[in-house]
Order: structure tokens, then C-alpha cells, then sequence
């Protein structure tokens, strides 16, 4: 398992490096005032970071209790990314859509390039970070390891 600490530098370099993609992006796929665009990405940010550390924390016991090990295979990276965006939607798309006086149709379909840009990102960010940092072996995992025979 991941210590507090570990979690609280992939947050911070999860929605840092972010942030510097979205912003100006947004700007220019969505219209929207670069202003706007940056308080959208700043209390987005502050609901991401806090969503991201309870969802990974939750996330990763999930996968320790299923499989054994808190390493992830495919599969759980998939579910990982989609997930947490899903999550992420419920959480930030009303409150966009309240910011901008936009229903939520509106504001999810504001949303969708943000999102598919996010999940992607989310992705490949968190498959990235394992290898920079991968997860250290516990008792629990190096059991599951050596009744794999690896």
C-alpha cells in the first residue's frame, strides 16, 4: 500500500501537471474566458485533489483485498481511470454548470472533451507514476508474490 505521503505527491503532480495541459486548452476548445476557465480549474482542482486521495486510498484497498497485492494489472487500471472519472463528473459537473449558468446537459456536454481528455490522462499518468515510484512489497504482497512462484 501506498503511505500518505506517496499519495500526497501524486496529487499534487497529478493535478499540477493538469492543470498546466487544461487551462489553456480549455481556453481555446471550450471559449470560455480564460478567467472562468481558471477559477473552473481551481475549485476543480481543490474537489480533484481531495476526490483523488480518498478514491485512490479506497481504490487501492480494493485491490489489495481482491487480489492479494496492491500492484495493478491492466484491467484495473481501466476501471481505475473510469471510475474516478465518473466520480469526478458527479461531483464538479453541477457545480460548473451553477458557476456558468448553464443547466447540466449543457455543462456535462461542455464537460465531455475535459472528461475523455482527464480519463486518458488519468490513465497514463498513474500507470507512469507506478513505475517512478512503484508500490514497495508488503508481507501480504510478498506472500501473493511467492505463492505465485515470481
Amino acid at each position: 500500500m501506498r503511505t500518505t505521503a506517496d499519495r500526497i505527491r501524486y496529487t499534487v503532480m497529478f493535478e499540477a501537471l493538469g492543470l498546466a495541459m487544461v487551462l489553456p486548452g480549455g481556453r481555446l476548445l471550450l471559449g470560455i474566458r480564460l478567467v472562468d476557465m481558471g477559477v473552473i480549474g481551481a475549485g476543480s482542482s481543490v474537489v480533484a485533489v481531495l476526490w483523488n486521495y480518498a478514491f485512490n486510498r479506497m481504490f487501492d484497498r480494493f485491490v489489495l483485498w481482491r487480489r492479494g497485492s496492491a500492484r495493478k494489472v491492466l484491467i484495473d487500471r481501466v476501471v481505475h481511470a473510469v471510475l474516478f472519472q465518473v466520480g469526478l463528473i458527479v461531483l464538479l459537473v453541477p457545480a460548473i454548470a451553477l458557476y456558468l449558468g448553464q443547466g447540466l446537459r449543457a455543462a456535462f456536454l461542455a464537460n465531455i472533451s475535459l472528461t475523455l481528455f482527464y480519463l486518458v490522462y488519468n490513465f497514463v499518468f498513474t500507470w507512469a507514476y507506478d513505475i517512478a515510484f512503484p508500490i514497495p512489497f508488503t508481507g501480504m504482497d510478498a506472500e501473493a508474490a511467492e505463492a505465485q512462484g515470481t
